[in-house]
């Protein structure tokens, strides 16, 4: 996913939180393959640590959570500071967990966000 069109769009499916990550993944009417986009904001760190960040999180989807990620859904990833340090294969593990958790999840009955609508 490139566009903040598509990034927003799945702000309105499942969404599970964790100590590490935010997961949230939304439902496509199209049986395409799944598409993933990842967000870390700039109070994670400087560029070098979030690319890191990115680094770590796509090695971990294309080693493990690609696997379990289901046609037809979209899955954006907001990264936390504590990636930088967690061992990669608990980072693999819990990736892998919480991306097969969210097709067993009920999406979540969110008040809408002050101006948001």
């Amino acid at each position: 996913m490139r566009n903040r069109a598509e990034f927003l769009a799945v702000r309105r499916g499942r969404r599970l939180n964790g100590p590490h990550f935010l997961i949230e993944a939304l439902k496509r009417p199209d049986e395409a393959p799944p598409r993933f986009g990842l967000t870390i904001t700039r109070k994670v760190g400087n560029a070098v640590e979030r690319n890191r960040i990115r680094r770590r999180l796509r090695e971990a989807i294309r080693l493990h959570a690609g696997a379990d990620m289901v046609s037809g859904f979209d899955y954006v990833i907001v990264a936390r500071r504590e990636i930088l340090t967690l061992p990669f294969d608990v980072l693999s593990r819990e990736l892998a967990r919480r991306v097969r958790k969210t097709q067993l999840a009920e999406p979540s009955a969110r008040t809408p966000r002050p101006g948001s609508e």
